[in-house]
């Protein structure tokens, strides 16, 4: 699959942004070959199974100029790459753990020429830095999570559509690990925006912090 399916549900692209898509499969191949970034049954579907996947948050809501969203456990960059690229006046802070990934990430982030990307070899806890949206893709059980940067979300919303919160690419069934979290929630499915068999069981959950 080619990065031409991007255009096909983001039919608005410019050219430079058509680029740094169509050089995605190049840069995470190469690194694939001295880390395993990405699994080796999902590096042949990296245009539906990691950079579509991330837009769907897209699909949820349009960043802002001037807004700034963490990517807390980016991995190799999902979904904090794709929407940087998609949303070229937001700030995006990229952090993991895990120090080889963030490396990979810093690297993407440099070839593709994305000057609104920060990275950090940090757990999200320990930042000190504010922000309008926290975006996660499958990082671990939604309360947990919920907790781990509720802190880290500016209360006041910027007369958007959706109030400041968490946006998290999640899969499955869902309903005990919303009821567990006793908060507020939105949970939208992908299904209802790509056409593709991966995105019948993925969803985007959105937490409001108030």
């Amino acid at each position: 699959m080619s990065a031409t399916i991007i255009n096909k549900y983001f039919p608005d692209l410019n050219e430079k942004q058509q680029q740094q898509f169509s050089k995605l499969e190049a840069l995470y191949n190469e690194w694939n070959t001295q880390i395993n970034v990405i699994s080796r049954k999902d590096i042949d579907e990296l245009y539906v199974r990691h950079v579509l996947h991330s837009l769907g948050i897209a699909k949820i809501y349009q960043f802002t100029k001037g807004q700034k969203v963490l990517d807390v456990g980016t991995g190799g960059g999902f979904p904090g790459i794709p929407l940087a690229i998609i949303f070229p006046d937001t700030e995006f802070h990229l952090v993991d753990s895990i120090q080889k990934k963030i490396k990979v990430v810093a690297d993407v982030a440099q070839q593709l020429g994305l000057t609104n990307v920060k990275t950090s070899h940090e757990r999200a806890e320990k930042l000190k830095g504010k922000y309008d949206f926290v975006v996660s893709r499958a990082v671990t059980r939604i309360t947990p999570f919920y907790h781990w940067v509720k802190r880290k979300i500016i209360p006041t919303p910027k007369h958007q559509k959706l109030k400041n919160g968490i946006l998290a690419l999640k899969g499955g069934s869902l309903s005990e690990e919303m009821a567990e979290l006793k908060k507020k929630n939105t949970v939208y499915n992908l299904a209802e925006y790509f056409d593709e068999d991966f995105f019948e069981t993925k969803k985007v959950v959105y937490i409001p912090l108030a």
